[in-house]
């Protein structure tokens, strides 16, 4: 068996997006054993695509198809293949279900093109979309297999990780089973995090080790192949001790679909514990973080957004000349900011995010320099000065995440 993957969509020609679903599918396929030798970018032009499917079709029985599902004129990928092989489109009742269910929620009339979401070819079986609305297909025509995924990386990995996995592996004739434990850290390079971890990464047979950027945290994941669920988990654990002990102060949790931001709820929850903010140079993004996880009202009633100084003295009674004697840009007042918020609103913790974000040094402080406060009832406040690369929204992010951490170490506590 051999296979090929071609990404549809003009983005990816155009240098817009990275083509990392690309990336996911092969890694796959190497551990599979499945050989691959071509892939493919085609714009989102149905001739070339055709084109493209006949080469293929001539050195490879198994095909991925990347994109193209969507509901706009030129996401046309199933109905090019459909039209290649002859086949027709059918509807899934429950993924049309979903989109008739979508538009009742946003409060609109669904347009005729949506429905291009819940087609696949008939003949097929449905992959599910868990996160979006447009589905995929497997299908086995003569000698080829032909997987069609979308392409918004968040919907993609899903698909292929609960459905396509186990479609290879009775492909493939596996006996074994694939098992993956995803560690996540933040606040390492992922270069240095690769150094940390370079020998396990040379000796790695099974299981393997491979490391992924995701959003401002870094995933380690870790998979082995074995007879059972059981005894994969058991090749892992050792592996994934190493991996938590070297890297431990930068831990952030375990869990592919899980972040840094729903850890910190979860604990807060469990805790019984609630949290505001004071963001100057956040201007609110770790409040928006905060409340993007369901269950957040629990934990977080509200905050303050201080962007400049004098809301800093009129909304958090900041002192004038605490700002004047020490610049805004500085550890007594992200201090300040931090125990402010958590006195005025009741919170068990308060944080006060204040810095230069950019694209020009403030105060005599240069571009990156950014002071976080966590505030705590009844234990002295933690400031800590951070020195953030990357443009004006990524030291924002950074910053979050940064204060997202200090909490989360603290509630491990």
């Amino acid at each position: 068996m051999q296979a090929e993957i071609i990404a549809v969509g003009t983005e990816i020609l155009l240098g817009e997006i990275v083509n990392t679903n690309a990336q996911y599918v092969a890694k796959l396929l190497a551990r599979f054993g499945i050989p691959s030798f071509y892939q493919t970018v085609v714009g989102d032009n149905p001739a070339r695509l055709t084109e493209t499917l006949a080469l293929e079709e001539k050195r490879s029985d198994l095909i991925f198809l990347i994109g193209g599902l969507g509901p706009t004129p030129d996401d046309l990928t199933k109905q090019t293949l459909a039209a290649h092989l002859g086949r027709k489109l059918v509807t899934d009742q429950a993924a049309l279900d979903k989109l008739v269910a979508w538009q009742k929620q946003i409060n609109k009339v669904m347009p005729a093109n949506n429905l291009a979401q819940a087609y696949y070819l008939e003949g097929g079986q449905v992959l599910t979309n868990e996160i979006g609305l447009a589905i995929g297909c497997y299908l086995v025509d003569a000698d080829h297999h032909y997987f069609i995924l979308p392409g918004p990386p968040r919907e993609m990995l899903p698909m292929v990780d609960h459905q396509v996995e186990a479609k290879l592996a009775a492909l493939t004739g596996s006996k074994q089973v694939i098992v993956s434990k995803m560690l996540r850290f933040f606040g390492i390079g992922e270069s240095l995090l690769a150094d940390k971890l370079a020998d396990l990464i040379a000796s790695q047979q099974n299981p393997t080790i491979a490391t992924y950027i995701k959003g401002f945290e870094i995933g380690v994941r870790i998979t082995a192949r074995a007879g059972n669920v059981d005894t994969g988990n058991t090749l892992i654990a050792p592996v994934a001790a190493k991996v938590q002990s070297r890297l431990a102060g930068f831990y952030t949790g375990e869990g592919e679909e899980r972040n840094l931001v729903q850890e910190v709820v979860d604990q807060l929850k469990q805790q019984h514990l609630t949290v505001t903010a004071a963001e100057s140079l956040t201007a609110g993004e770790f409040q928006s973080e905060l409340a993007s996880v369901s269950g957040a009202s629990n934990i977080f009633k509200g905050g303050f957004v201080t962007y400049s100084d004098a809301v800093k003295t009129q909304l958090l009674r900041i002192p004038a000349e605490v700002i004047a004697k020490h610049t805004v840009v500085s550890a007594p007042v992200a201090e300040l900011m931090a125990e402010k918020s958590r006195e005025i609103l009741g919170a068990d913790f308060g944080l006060g995010f204040t810095g230069v974000a950019g694209p020009d040094e403030l105060e005599g402080q240069p571009v990156g320099t950014v002071f976080i406060a966590l505030a705590q009832r009844d234990q002295p406040t933690k400031v800590q000065e951070f020195h953030l690369a990357g443009q004006r929204n990524e030291i924002r992010g950074r910053a979050v995440y940064s204060g997202f951490k200090l909490l989360y170490d603290r509630l491990l506590k």
